[in-house]
């Protein structure tokens, strides 16, 4: 089981009320929200390893120099060693580092890479994994990665992580008409506001679905450009022209990375703490201690 652990809090922190607070008045809504998050995957789910895949930087430079529109529109601030930062809402920042402190303590496997967000994370990883595959993201970028021979499907939560939408290749083709590796060339066809990719103009989903269809893949559809024989519409064929040089940079772009040098780690589910005392001050200092103990009972199981 991946965990796109930024997806989940931020998830956590707009659907848990600000009033879950530490004794010192600090809000913990989105800790105590992911810890209850993890705390019900495993109960549903009963996954043999888990891991925590962390943003070490979510907007990496290397995707910036090909599209610098990317996620642009959420800088906070420029960091001229970078990465940038991230517009985050104010009482959710000072939470990530305790997040990250809680996993750490708990021995709950926690993976980022410099230059590398946790979508390339968890795309390496599945690359590697010789079993079946649970992702758990709010994020539809990674359903390029469904995949059914290998078993790999995207867990996308609906209300909580209580109600999770199965990703599978069947629900793929009904909603968007693409399996897992089609999806990347949809995305880039339509765009996506969210993160700044602009997207052919005037081709929307519906329309890069029936494309995909007609022509096979995206490098199929460019083809169809210049063959004065194919039904592009007169406005596609115009439109597609003007956006090669944006075509030929995206599907590096929207691709999530396979290849990502990642460091040792065990991502077997503890049994108990890995640094007992550590969470045991974590959990008395930020208010944890039902949530905690809810896991730690789970996790014991």
């Amino acid at each position: 089981m991946l965990l796109d652990t930024a997806s989940l809090y931020f998830r956590a922190y707009f659907g848990v009320p600000d009033s879950v607070r530490a004794p010192d008045g600090t809000p913990v809504n989105a800790v105590r929200g992911l810890l209850d998050f993890i705390t019900r995957l495993l109960q549903d789910h009963h996954p043999d390893d888990l891991v925590a895949c962390w943003d070490a930087d979510w907007r990496p430079q290397w995707r910036v120099d090909l599209i610098p529109s990317y996620k642009a529109h959420r800088v906070a601030a420029e960091t001229p060693e970078g990465p940038d930062e991230e517009e985050t809402p104010d009482t959710l920042a000072p939470q990530v580092p305790i997040i990250a402190a809680v996993l750490d303590a708990l021995g709950i496997a926690r993976v980022g890479v410099e230059g590398y967000e946790a979508d390339d994370v968890i795309g390496t990883l599945t690359g590697a994994a010789s079993g079946p595959v649970d992702i758990i993201t709010g994020d539809r970028d990674l359903y390029q990665l469904v995949d059914d021979a290998r078993q790999v499907r995207v867990l996308y939560p609906l209300k909580g992580v209580g109600s999770l939408q199965v990703t599978d290749e069947a629900w793929l083709r009904e909603k968007y008409g693409v399996d897992g590796s089609g999806y990347v060339d949809l995305a880039l066809l339509r765009g996506d506001p969210s993160d700044g990719l602009p997207g052919v103009p005037g081709i929307g989903e519906k329309t890069a679905a029936k494309l995909l269809d007609a022509y096979g893949d995206l490098a199929g559809i460019m083809a169809a450009v210049d063959d004065p024989r194919s039904k592009l519409t007169p406005s596609q064929r115009k439109r597609l022209d003007e956006s090669r040089a944006y075509v030929a940079v995206a599907p590096t772009v929207v691709r999530v990375a396979a290849d990502v040098a990642l460091p040792d780690f065990d991502p077997a589910l503890p049994a108990e703490p890995l640094d007992p005392e550590t969470l045991d001050a974590l959990a008395a200092r930020w208010g944890l201690q039902n949530a905690l103990h809810r896991l730690l009972v789970t996790l014991g199981k």
